[in-house]
Order: structure tokens, then sequence, then C-alpha cells
């Protein structure tokens, strides 16, 4: 009886190690743009950072794969919390919708965020850099796995686009792996 106890132990741990080994793996599937994602550059002002954004660039992911003019909408709840409403069009015209909650975790700056569109799932939202006059703004977190070059405009000019690619260089992000949104 002892035996069959150690082996079901056994047998336990090594399909919970498979598991978790599993898990780890799946994590690990975006490729990785950033190896050193820095701290964000400059404090945000909430309640100019609020309302729609253009996305221009990102790293591709499973959840946005095929999207075209991407946005995302940023309001203020009574409990403080950030309502987050992204939308894009899919292959074929379809329109699609993600309504998610933000968190502030950095009052002091109010640059980094939790973001959950899954319940009890939260994911880092960094915002790593943004105009003084909030025309633009770089988002990532720190895995150096996600990234995202938003603007106020949908279409804010060739000139404009390459100095925000510059900049997500300079900061260390490879530039190769941007993919550009379509108005």
């Amino acid at each position: 009886m002892r035996h069959r106890n150690q082996v079901l132990i056994a047998g336990g741990l090594i399909t919970i190690g498979t598991l978790a080994f599993t898990l780890i793996r799946s994590l690990d599937r975006h490729p990785l743009g950033n190896r050193n994602v820095p701290e964000p550059a400059k404090p945000v002002e909430l309640e100019r950072y609020l309302g729609r954004w253009y996305e221009i660039a990102r790293y591709e992911q499973r959840f946005e794969r095929g999207c075209k003019a991407a946005t995302a909408n940023y309001s203020l709840r009574q409990d403080g919390n950030i309502d987050v409403v992204n939308r894009c069009r899919k292959p074929g015209g379809k329109h699609s919708e993600a309504r998610g909650i933000a968190k502030i975790v950095d009052r002091r700056s109010n640059a980094k965020f939790k973001v959950s569109f899954f319940g009890p799932f939260y994911g880092d939202y960094w915002i790593l850099d943004h105009g003084d006059d909030y025309s633009w703004s770089i988002v990532g977190e720190p895995s150096g796995r996600y990234l995202w070059i938003l603007s106020r405009e949908a279409n804010p000019g060739n000139d404009a686009v390459a100095k925000l690619v510059s900049r997500v260089a300079a900061v260390g992000y490879d530039t190769s792996m941007l993919v550009m949104n379509e108005p």
C-alpha cells in the first residue's frame, strides 16, 4: 500500500511538472523584441492620456492577428480604474472588439498598468514614452514581447511614423518585427 501511494505521488508530480513545462513553453511563443525593456521615460498625466488612440504599428500577437484600423479607447471609471475598449477590422471586413479593465499599479508615474480582458488574469501595460503633447505613445511591457506605437491621428504621416520607429529602435526594440497597421 505504501509503495502504491509513492507511485501515485510520483506520477502526480511528473504530471504537474509536465503541465508546468508545457505552460512555460506556451508563454514563450511570442518572439522577443527587446531583452532590456526600459522603465517608462516620464510620468503620465492620466487625464491627458485617456481617449482614443490609433495603432500605428505593433508586434504581432495571436489576439490581433490580421487586425486593421485598430484603435484603443481609454476612459476613467468611478472606481479609479480605466475602461479599455480595443477595436479593429478583421479579414473579410468583420469588426472585433475587446473590452477590459486597467488598474494603475504605479500611482507616482501613472505609467504602469495591469490590464485584464479575461477575468482575473492581468498583463502588464507600460507607457514607455509619450509626446509632451500626448500626440503619440509607445507601449510595451517588461518581457519585451509586446509593443505598440500609438498616435492620436489615424494617419500621422510618414515623417512622424519614421520618427516613432526610430524612437522605438533607440530604446532597444527590434523594429524588423513591427507590423504596420493599415487605417
